[in-house]
């Protein structure tokens, strides 16, 4: 059975051997998940495989797929801004969100069909298998 291999883009854990996971979950972003890594669903079907990635919050156009080298690599990158202005104050307030995800893909995989959707909050991604990698039943007959 083909299986995709998942690999994280962020740094390594600089706090969690010190101070523990409670100061990372202060840190993480509230749209992802800790450690500002979304959650990912791999399910696999007959037809192939279908990543689902949690990242509520987000628009389409924020993200970018990448496909190279049989790594699949998602990314994500937000701004907000928040502007507001009285008679005797002005506050300004910004913030980014990233995050990168990469998944080493099998061979069964065929790249060219690869399509990817956007809805409620979750990212999907078809991973079509390529024909000759798709399961079909054989009968074989008694001689």
């Amino acid at each position: 059975m083909a299986t995709l291999v998942k690999t994280n883009g962020n740094f390594p854990n600089l706090f969690g051997s010190v101070f523990g996971k409670d100061l990372n979950d202060i840190f993480a972003p509230a749209t992802l998940s800790n450690y500002g890594v979304p959650a990912v669903n791999i399910v696999e079907h007959d037809g192939g495989f279908r990543l689902e990635v949690a990242a509520p919050g987000l628009k389409k156009e924020d993200f970018k797929i990448n496909l190279e080298n049989n790594v699949l690599t998602i990314s994500a990158q937000q701004e907000q801004k928040n502007e507001e202005s009285t008679e005797k104050y002005t506050r300004k307030e910004f913030s980014y969100t990233s995050f990168r995800r990469a998944f080493t893909l099998p061979n069964t995989i065929n790249g060219e069909q690869i399509n990817a959707a956007y809805t409620d909050g979750i990212l999907k991604i078809e991973l079509p298998k390529k024909d000759e990698a798709k399961k079909t039943p054989r009968i074989i007959e008694i001689g």
